[in-house]
């Protein structure tokens, strides 16, 4: 009973903690539902074309958000301990990471556009994905400065701002699809192409805000760097930034290559197997920004409790956030079982694609309870800088696990899509019982000495 108590006294918090950073994350994932939403109207082959581009996109995405992962822990840390000059210092170390890490990806993504037929998606797809492909491409520069700017002020207790400031890039994103894609006000009606443009200028327009406001922030504005101070940059602190990041871009490129892994195989099956998997990856993304974000304040918290040496803490902190994300998913969970055909019905007019994507809602329904612990437990122990061996397995449960048993089931036994699917939830079920019994060993409190 008392660690029960302990825990919700710790959940309280951590809630207040988590509740803008779910719902920045969220406004996150609600451009991709607009853009689905929007370009479904459109037709499946631009459908389908998102699907294969986001599907790229994300995989580079993620990965340079697992490098940019050190900037909330270790300014999250330093505060713990007091230290609020070493927070400047990894804000600049970290703003440096992002940008040369965004332009080479950017860079990297040019040349790759040439290269999209060998994917082996439908020709129709490839015809129609380029132009959109290069345009979210150069979107990745602003988003990761963004990202290293919202990590920052998340780590130091200023989550409400980059919330709200993302919410009002969804909303100027739909109004930018809503010229641009079906063209309205004078605007040519651009299509697949137009949601790029959309993104680009939304994502553009966020970052430029959030610097401003941090620049007019009392007690922060100290801390943002000048022009000089990217002078006086540190080998050993970027080494101590790969340190962290370089295990969790791993995490995060195992997670995220499977489903991309996924996204090219439904790709074989036919434009609407991928188009209904885009749209069902969208709404199960949605969820899924729920725990994450209670993933990231769990690990601020548990930063910032290393950092004070409170060690007491750790457990509570950790068990709560994970028990309160699994609740939160087994609601998605009813949600998805229980009106996956209505939802399905929301992004498409095509009957094919509603119908697949709606049996594809069920077994996304099973694997949210999965998905929900292993994004919690995950984020808990980057908070404890505890990588490496998360790292050994995630790859365990995607690349050995979800898609070999994707493959089978999917071609194999011939249950297609379905198929595909469920061999996903079986890797994140590994993944998150393996997270979570890891979590709770290193979260033991230390037995007190003898006398």
């Amino acid at each position: 009973m008392a660690f029960i108590r302990k825990s919700l006294s710790e959940l309280r918090p951590t809630l207040g903690l988590a509740f803008p950073i779910i719902a920045g994350s969220v406004s996150q994932i609600l451009i991709g539902l607009t853009d689905s939403a929007m370009i479904g109207h459109v037709g499946r082959v631009p459908l389908a074309a998102s699907a294969f581009a986001g599907s790229v996109f994300g995989f580079f995405f993620l990965v340079g958000l697992g490098l940019l992962t050190p900037v909330s822990v270790l300014v999250a840390r330093a505060r713990g301990a007091g230290r609020t000059g070493e927070c400047a210092l990894w804000l600049r170390h970290g703003l440096v990471l992002a940008v040369g890490d965004s332009v080479l990806t950017t860079l990297l993504l040019t040349g790759l556009s040439t290269q999209l037929h060998r994917f082996g998606q439908p020709a129709e797809v490839v015809a129609a994905v380029n132009p959109f492909f290069m345009i979210i491409a150069v979107s990745l520069i602003p988003t990761m400065v963004f990202q290293a700017l919202r990590q920052f002020s998340e780590a130091l207790g200023h989550p409400w701002q980059p919330m709200i400031i993302l919410f009002l890039g969804v909303g100027l994103n739909a109004f930018l699809n809503w010229i641009f894609i079906f063209g309205h006000l004078g605007a040519p009606a651009l299509g697949l192409t137009g949601s790029g443009c959309s993104t680009l200028l939304a994502r553009t327009l966020s970052v430029a805000l959030l610097w401003a406001w941090l620049r007019r922030r009392p007690g922060v504005s100290a801390l943002l760097p000048r022009w000089r101070d990217f002078t006086a940059l540190a080998w050993v602190r970027f080494r101590e930034m790969f340190r962290i990041g370089l295990p969790v871009a791993g995490q995060l490129l195992f997670e995220v290559g499977a489903f991309s892994t996924a996204a090219l195989l439904m790709g074989w099956l036919g434009t609407v197997p991928l188009a209904a998997h885009q749209i069902a990856v969208t709404c199960a993304s949605f969820t899924f920004m729920f725990p994450l974000g209670l993933s990231m304040a769990a690990s601020i918290r548990l930063s910032q409790a290393v950092g004070a040496g409170q060690r007491e803490k750790l457990r509570p902190i950790g068990c709560g956030a994970l028990i309160l994300g699994v609740g939160i998913m087994g609601a998605f969970a009813l949600l998805f079982a229980l009106a996956g055909s209505w939802i399905s019905r929301g992004f498409t007019t095509d009957p094919e694609v509603a119908g697949l994507t709606a049996r594809l809602l069920i077994v996304a329904a099973i694997f949210q309870i999965f998905d929900g612990g292993q994004v919690v437990s995950v984020g808990a122990l980057r908070g404890l800088t505890d990588v490496k061996v998360p790292t050994i397995i995630t790859f365990i449960a995607y690349w050995l696990i979800a898609l070999p048993a994707g493959y089978l089931l999917g071609f194999t036994a011939r249950l297609g899509a379905v198929g595909i699917w469920i061999g996903l939830a079986c890797g994140l079920a590994c993944a998150a019982v393996l997270l979570a019994v890891r979590l709770i060993r290193l979260t033991a409190p230390i037995p007190a000495p003898a006398i």
